[in-house]
């Protein structure tokens, strides 16, 4: 298995809310570019509350998500995996990112959501232990991938659109 590398942040200097993921699958990694698997409903829930269209072109949907005080990662910088599942990860191969850089860079950073369980699991076991997060927000929301089929489009729509009508109106 070869390692596996994380894109760098999506942010504009004044973002308000840090949306993370654990690691890009392969159909994003290939493709270079943030919940590309066409399945995956991350775009289709995020894009009428940023104010763009789910299939307009990924630098489009980027300036739509900074324009809108919205900041994108992962919690792990590398790993090494096999196919694209979570489950899949090496624990043992798992470097995170510097997310409390990240937050000292962005000040204004008050929610971190994190985009399914495998995220907010990595963040709470790397990440928060060495971070003062009293002033933050975590809120862990259903994942948007297509291997997360418990809940139904219209659910994860629902409970992100709670979230986010909250937190970025």
């Amino acid at each position: 298995m070869s390692t596996l590398r994380s894109f760098p942040p999506v942010a504009a200097a004044g973002a308000r809310v840090l949306i993370l993921g654990s690691m890009p699958g392969a159909e994003s990694l290939r493709a270079g570019e943030y919940y590309a698997h066409p399945r995956n409903a991350f775009w289709p829930i995020l894009a009428d509350l940023i104010g763009t269209a789910h299939d307009a072109p990924y630098a489009q949907r980027i300036s739509a998500l900074r324009a809108s005080g919205i900041a994108l990662w992962d919690v792990l910088a590398a790993c090494t995996r096999r196919g694209s599942l979570d489950s899949a990860i090496d624990a043992a191969s798992i470097i995170v990112n510097d997310l409390q850089g990240f937050l000292l860079q962005h000040p204004r950073i008050r929610d971190v959501l994190f985009n399914g369980a495998a995220a907010e699991r990595y963040f709470m076991r790397h990440v928060a232990p060495g971070l003062e997060a009293e002033a933050l927000r975590l809120i862990r929301l259903p994942s948007t991938s297509p291997a997360h089929a418990t809940r139904s489009l219209a659910d994860k729509r629902r409970l992100w659109h709670q979230t986010m009508n909250k937190i970025i109106k």
